[in-house]
């Protein structure tokens, strides 16, 4: 079992004393940031004030850092699933465009249906597509141990590839000269939250599978057993579990959880498929499971953090001299501090 998917197990319970823990690696990405900008000459408390104005300052700023959180949500979510049971999947991002891509196709195929039966259908495709998408590096893993890593990450490579040359070739929108398919109808578009803003109902789904996930991993006895055989298979094994068979079930209820990622930001935000579809939301959500430790709470705070960079990384040029390389920089770092451990300092001082 890898060593990120073990810390990233949560505990069977989430006590507010390890929100220390999630918060550790953000500290200190901010302080060793603010290092870097007193070198460059900038005010790191001003930049970090202007970053949380950008973010928060107001019901439009926030709408938009919600909006860009959504996707991160579900792919930190996708990787958590897969985490917990062991496995290190960093697939999700293939994930993510072929279900965007699916969840597209319906949209705009099935034009004749209402919103209350194309919406579901839509979504339905891309979390099938999604699981589908998992199925063979999950099967590789569980009976031939096939290292995962390598199986998601080659499949990450062919998905792009493979929609884009669908959507350039049988699905190009006709007359189009862009890599884009036809629109998905307005009865596929997911309702707005906060008008003008790109918010939608994404955002209340995201949630809601968060809350299952909490459900799930805390009340459930697939949950503990699936925590069991990723924090100790021989043991899990020892007890009954089988754990082959638990790799795959959750390598695929990842891939479908990255599919609903693709499928709302499809629906919601872009309102087709279009080449280059995901900015790499797949691989922050790597870093968001991380970050949080596989807990809801904090894949739901990990999530905002990025999100929050996000839209403020993209309107700090026009009020600062900060170039956004800055944001860049600060992003990297709250990546690499996600990935240390950090959680052997407070197992000494809980012993204590």
């Amino acid at each position: 079992m890898s060593d990120h998917a073990a810390s990233a197990a949560p505990p069977t319970r989430f006590p507010w004393a390890n929100l220390a823990e999630i918060l550790t690696p953000l500290l200190l990405a901010l302080a060793a940031a603010g290092v870097v900008l007193a070198v460059a000459g900038h005010n790191p408390f001003e930049v970090y004030w202007l970053l949380a104005v950008e973010s928060f300052g107001g019901t439009r700023r926030i709408a938009a850092t919600l909006a860009a959180s959504t996707p991160l949500i579900l792919t930190g979510l996708a990787t958590a699933v897969a985490f917990r049971a062991g496995a290190f999947n960093v697939g999700v991002e293939g994930c993510v465009f072929v279900g965007g891509l699916a969840a597209a196709w319906v949209g705009f195929s099935f034009t004749g249906l209402p919103a209350v039966a194309l919406v579901p259908l839509a979504l339905a495709a891309a979390v099938v597509v999604g699981a589908f998408w998992m199925l063979v590096p999950g099967l590789l893993k569980a009976r031939l141990d096939v290292d995962e890593v390598v199986t998601t990450l080659m499949l990450n490579f062919i998905a792009i590839s493979l929609t884009a040359y669908l959507v350039n070739g049988p699905l190009l929108a006709p007359g189009s000269a862009n890599s884009a398919t036809p629109m998905v109808a307005e009865a596929a578009r997911l309702p707005k939250l906060m008008p003008p803003s790109t918010l939608n109902a994404g955002f209340l789904i995201a949630i809601a599978l968060l809350v299952l996930y909490w459900w799930w991993s805390n009340r459930t006895a697939l949950g503990f057993e699936t925590r069991i055989a990723g924090t100790n298979p021989r043991f899990a094994t020892a007890s009954g579990i089988d754990v082959p068979s638990l790799i795959i079930r959750m390598m695929l209820l990842s891939g479908a959880i990255g599919g609903v990622a693709g499928g709302i930001h499809a629906l919601g935000t872009v309102g087709r498929f279009v080449s280059g579809f995901s900015p790499g939301y797949g691989f922050t959500g790597i870093a968001v499971a991380l970050l949080g430790r596989g807990s809801a709470i904090g894949i739901l705070l990990a999530a905002l953090l990025f999100g929050a960079l996000t839209t403020s990384g993209a309107t700090i040029q026009l009020f600062s001299d900060v170039p956004i390389e800055i944001v860049n920089i600060l992003q990297g770092m709250v990546m690499i501090f996600a990935v240390a451990r950090f959680g052997w300092i407070f197992a000494r001082r809980r012993r204590a």
